[in-house]
Parts: C-alpha cells; structure tokens; sequence
C-alpha cells in the first residue's frame, strides 16, 4: 500500500507538496563547459515534475567549491540564467523544484578553478582521484582562515538568493556526504583548535553560520538541509560525532527549515554511536519535518511514513530509470531497473 505517500504535505504557510515523493539529488555531471545547464537538463527534469518536490543536483556555489567535471554553478549570470530555463520547465508542467547548494571543500581540485588553494575546516587530505579525471590526485587542502569562512558564508547566503532569481522554489544546502559543511562536523575532518573546532558548538558553528545567512536572504521557508550523522564519505567514523549532532540538530529545529533531508547511502545500515539507523537517529533529536532517502522503495518508504520514521520520502536512482516514477507508484506499474550505466545517461 503506497496511498499515504499521494496525499499533499504542508510544509509550511508558503510551501504545499502535491504528494510525499520527493526527487533526491542525483549529480549528473551535464552542464556545458561554463557549468550552465542546458536545454537537455531543463527536459531531464521536466520529465520528472510530477514529484512533490524536486531537489536538483548539486549545485556549486563559487568556482573553487568544484570538485566534479561538468557539474552546474549558480554563481555567473549565465548561470543563473541556464537554471531560469529548467525551473520554467518544472513549474510548466506543475512541479516544483529546490536548488542542492554546494561546496565540495577538500574534495575540490585547482583543475577546475585555474588553480589556488583548496578549502577545508583543516589541512586533513583524503587520498584518491577525481572521478570521472583519475588522472587528477586529490590535494591537501588549506584550513580555511576566519576570512575565508565569512565569504564562504556570504557565497551561501548570495548563491541562495541566485537560485530565487532563478525561479527555484526554495534551497537544500548540502551539509552531508563528506563536502565541506559536513567537513566542520565531523573530528576526522576538523582539527581545529579555534572557535570552529574541538567542541560540538563550534564544530557547529559554519553550519549554523550558513543555515542563518541563508534564511536572512530567502527565508526560513524556503530554507532545507541535508546531513550525514554517519554514512561516512571520504571520512573516517568517530563516536564523537554524535556528540557534535546532539548539539546541531535541536538548534536546527528552532530555525523552522523547511525540512532536514538525511544525506546518507542506506538507511538499513546501522551505527552503534547513534543508537540505530540514521533517520531513526534524526526522528529521535529532530522535531521539525524530516526527509528519508536510502534504498527504500515506495511500498518501504510508504509503510516508514506509516510508522512515522519521517514525514517525507526522496527516491534517487529509480527516478533515473522512470522519468515517470510517481504515475508508475500511483498506477502500480512494473518500474524499468536502475543500472549503472544510467548514471552517465540522460532518460
């Protein structure tokens, strides 16, 4: 029984959701050389507008936050004006659409910038290569000065503002899977011994920052988030990180976001530190209206919304293979299996 998941969502006085699917961030890698997103972009997500909510692809936020080929930025004009193009497209058919702000921090690469430093809470490197350019090592990073914080702060808060102009109905900010939010939140990224650092008020200090400066510009309403308690990436685990959430999310809650999205790779994992699974963790500390994603289907999201694990469910890669997910649910219609060549395909 999926029924309960086709009933609409309040999610707050200016924002309603046609029904409980939400499409998950899923990077695809298919802007044009100057990150603009193309017409092929603006008709892959057309596609899908029959989704209560859309939340776009990661988003960069200013040139050195790039850490991927071809991913889209909403810092230039012409930008701005490419995401123009598919939110018009969105709204057409009658969906609505919220931009993923991004910034990848230390997993960033001066190749795509022109080179200059790399950003992180600390000078903490990860081994590896750039996908998709395996050709390029990743760098140690700069621990990033109080300055750099403030203008990363200010670049959130006016890559917020961009995407109104551009027509989304809202942002997710990416504070999870191992980019640079998630990079102060975490003690094997941040190392630092100043007021960004060691304790869980000032492990959580950025993210607030940026959470506040981006409400102050759109408003609380149209304001999202995505976080990785766990489902560590690019990271190694901690306990103490519990400790660092326990502090974040019940200050999240009074800021009344539009919703908090848990950013993580499978909900049936479990971590001992955080007492079970990740939205079963986030239910347990956060008040306010919560987004599960993780290799549910729509019958298992259907029933976790039942059992009020969280209120809304985001589905990833079967939106790849069915532009017309929420019509196949609603009709009961065998759903086309993901593949792993779908990732590099536009449907």
């Amino acid at each position: 029984m999926t029924a309960n998941l086709f009933t609409p969502y309040k999610l707050n006085d200016t924002l309603t959701l046609s029904n409980k699917i939400l499409m998950a961030p899923l990077t695809r890698c298919m802007a044009d050389d100057d990150l603009v997103p193309t017409q092929q972009i603006a008709d892959y997500y057309a596609r899908r507008a029959e989704a209560g909510l859309i939340i776009s692809e990661a988003t960069i936020i200013r040139a050195d936050g790039q850490g991927y080929p071809n991913t889209p930025g909403l810092f230039t004009p012409a930008q701005i004006d490419g995401w123009r193009v598919v939110t018009d497209a969105v709204h057409k058919n009658g969906g609505k659409i919220f931009a993923q702000l991004w910034h990848t921090g230390r997993v960033a690469h001066p190749h795509f910038f022109g080179g200059g430093d790399v950003l992180s809470a600390s000078a903490q490197s990860i081994e590896g290569t750039v996908p998709r350019m395996r050709e390029l090592v990743y760098q140690t990073p700069k621990a990033a000065t109080i300055e750099d914080i403030k203008q990363l702060v200010n670049d959130y808060a006016q890559a917020a503002a961009n995407a109104i102009d551009a027509g989304f109905d809202g942002v997710e900010i990416h504070g999870a899977n191992g980019y640079l939010i998630d990079q102060f939140l975490h003690h094997d990224s941040n190392r630092r011994e100043d007021e960004y650092g060691q304790t869980p008020e000032n492990m959580s200090r950025f993210a607030l920052e940026v959470v506040d400066a981006v409400i102050a510009r759109i408003g609380a309403d149209r304001t999202a988030l995505r976080v990785s308690p766990g489902a560590y990436f690019n990271m190694a685990t901690d306990p103490r990180d519990r400790d660092v959430f326990d502090y974040l999310l019940p200050e999240l809650a009074k800021r009344n976001l539009a919703f908090l999205h848990g950013g993580i790779f499978d909900d049936s994992m479990e971590f001992d530190y955080l007492g079970g699974s990740i939205s079963a963790y986030l239910r347990s500390v956060y008040t306010g209206t919560l987004v599960g994603v993780g290799s549910y289907t729509a019958e298992t999201g259907s029933a976790a919304i039942s059992e009020n694990k969280f209120d809304l469910l985001a589905i990833g890669r079967p939106f790849i293979a069915n532009p017309d997910y929420v019509a196949k649910v609603r009709n009961g219609d065998e759903l086309v299996a993901y593949a792993d060549t779908m990732l590099t395909e536009l449907i």
